[in-house]
């Protein structure tokens, strides 16, 4: 019996998988290869979010803008002179005065004794002076008398000795009256001498006692009439004509010398008060030509001065206006203005771009001619105005640039809009 033997069949090796795999990887690498040289898509701006304006060339005028107030030409601040309690008040905000109008009445007993004290010391010191001058006068007249006496004595004297002297050449006296009458007359003179010498001290001693004596009484004059004043100023008149704007002030209140009791002004004639941003005011002068826009009505004014310093990132800048405005301005009232600094002609210009300064360089984007994609360009600015600014470098005439800020897209160097 003989078994049948099953012999095995060599198989042809199976290459084909492996080659499709190399394939598939060399594909991959490929696309990968591909994808990574690729320019990575620009993200999507909305157009209507963004503010665009095209590079023109012609005139640019250069302005300033800046907010403030409408203040009057002439204020009258009144204070207080002295410390009081408000006792009546005559007049309230908004009336109009006259110089001579009461505002209001304060009280102080301390201040009236004070000035009625001051009036008994200059009436004590006027009588001190008159009782002086009496005595020193009636001292005068005393030696002037005696210098009077002493002077017929004298003459007297002078004549016995010329007689005796004569008598004395005849042989009628003797040497030794004659010497006695001679010295009686040569004394004589001398005392005359020393009584004129002290009428002339005396003199001068009165006249220097009495001008010390009339310093005091001018000194106390002063005081007196320094103390009527301040009860004088405890009624508070308005001191010019005008409106009666502020008087922060109620009965009963006490004040204190230097508080503010009222504010008078002249609402005819008003200045505006701009206040401008410290990096834009430093090419404004006095004489430039201004707007004011009174929201009423716009008024053509003129620089009149420019705060010397700084106040909190403004400078503060006087426009003088007519004498005629819109109706409606008045004191204190909000108002806009705009200066003119220069025109300039033939330069390239576009709106300003959000955070542009002059003379500066900005990263701006700029149209495509297809008009749907902007990318990212340095442009050198140059000298700027309130809504444009001077474009020295990087832009051409027609040129469209986006002008709104665009400090989100930073990161990328172009951008498309839809």
């Amino acid at each position: 019996m003989s078994l049948a033997v099953d012999i095995p069949k060599a198989r042809a090796p199976r290459r084909k998988p492996y080659l499709l795999a190399a394939l598939g990887l060399v594909v991959l690498v490929a696309i990968t290869v591909g994808l990574s040289r690729l320019r990575p898509a620009a993200p999507t701006v909305d157009r209507a979010s963004v503010w665009l304006d095209t590079v023109k060339r012609g005139p640019l005028v250069r302005q300033v803008k800046g907010s403030g107030t409408l203040v009057p030409e002439s204020i009258r601040w009144l204070t207080a002179d002295t410390a009081g309690r408000v006792e009546r008040i005559h007049v309230r905000p908004g009336a109009t005065v006259i110089a001579g109008t009461l505002l209001m009445e304060l009280s102080n007993p301390d201040v009236q004794l004070q000035a009625l004290e001051a009036e008994r010391q200059l009436a004590s010191a006027e009588g001190e002076f008159l009782e002086l001058r009496e005595v020193l006068q009636t001292q005068r007249l005393s030696q002037q008398a005696a210098v009077a006496a002493l002077t017929a004595e004298v003459a007297d004297t002078a004549r016995r000795a010329q007689a005796n002297t004569a008598l004395f050449e005849k042989s009628f006296v003797g040497d030794l009256e004659t010497k006695q009458v001679n010295e009686k007359a040569e004394e004589s003179r001398q005392r005359l001498e020393l009584e004129r010498q002290r009428l002339d001290v005396m003199s001068q001693s009165l006249r220097q006692r009495l001008a010390s004596q009339q310093e005091q009484v001018e000194r106390l004059k002063a005081v007196a009439r320094f103390r009527r004043q301040q009860v004088e100023s405890m009624k508070v008149l308005a001191g010019e004509n005008g409106v009666l704007q502020e008087l922060p002030l109620e009965l009963g209140q006490w004040v204190t010398p230097g508080v503010l009791l009222a504010k008078v002004v002249k609402p005819e004639k008003l200045k505006a008060e701009l206040r401008i941003a410290e990096t834009q005011a430093r090419d404004i002068l006095p004489g430039l030509k201004a707007l004011v826009d009174t929201r009423n009505g716009v008024v053509e004014g003129t620089v009149a001065r420019v705060a010397p310093a700084a106040s909190q990132g403004t400078v503060q800048v006087e426009i003088a206006l007519p004498d005629v405005l819109p109706k409606g301005a008045r004191p204190d009232l909000t108002v806009e203005g705009t200066v003119e600094i220069e025109r300039l002609d033939n330069v390239l210009s576009v709106g300003r771009p959000a955070g542009a300064q002059p003379d500066s360089t900005l990263a701006l984007f700029r149209l495509l001619p297809e008009g749907d994609e902007a990318v990212r360009i340095p442009v050198k600015l140059g000298r700027g105005s309130v809504n444009a600014v001077e474009v020295v470098q990087g832009l051409a005439e027609g040129d469209q640039v986006v002008l709104s800020d665009m400090t989100a897209w930073d990161a990328v160097e172009r951008v498309r809009l839809r």
